[in-house]
């Protein structure tokens, strides 16, 4: 089964040499997405709720793009500048994962892409 690349104007363009997603093998695999305004390629904010949220956003539209959503998502990594800021990420993330979360890693780096707060990678099965 070929692979297939995933891309939509929907979420920020890659500022590097990946896809936004690749699906093969009955598996999406969502590239780490930074809270980027797909229309500007701006950061969104300096506080770590709304960053999140914009992070969901564009991981939302890229499953959107592969022909999945939430419920299809079975694994997600959650990079964080500061463990500080995981109650609030915890809460923003949350909420669209209210039932039968995904499995789920979290872990502080030093940096991030963008000196970002949070940048979340997600596995989806199914999709495009």
């Amino acid at each position: 089964m070929p692979k297939k690349i995933i891309l939509t104007q929907n979420a920020p363009q890659p500022i590097g040499p990946y896809s936004q997603a690749v699906s093969a093998g009955g598996l999406v695999f969502c590239s780490g997405q930074i809270p980027l305004d797909p229309t500007t390629g701006q950061i969104v904010s300096q506080e770590i709720g709304a960053q999140t949220q914009k992070v969901m956003e564009n991981l939302q539209a890229v499953l959107q793009a592969a022909g999945c959503s939430w419920e299809n998502v079975v694994k997600t990594t959650i990079f964080l500048k500061s463990m500080n800021d995981f109650p609030k990420v915890n809460e923003v993330y949350g909420a669209y994962f209210s039932v039968n979360p995904p499995a789920r890693s979290t872990v502080e780096v030093a940096r991030l892409p963008k000196d970002v707060l949070v940048e979340i990678e997600m596995i989806a099965q199914g999709g495009a």
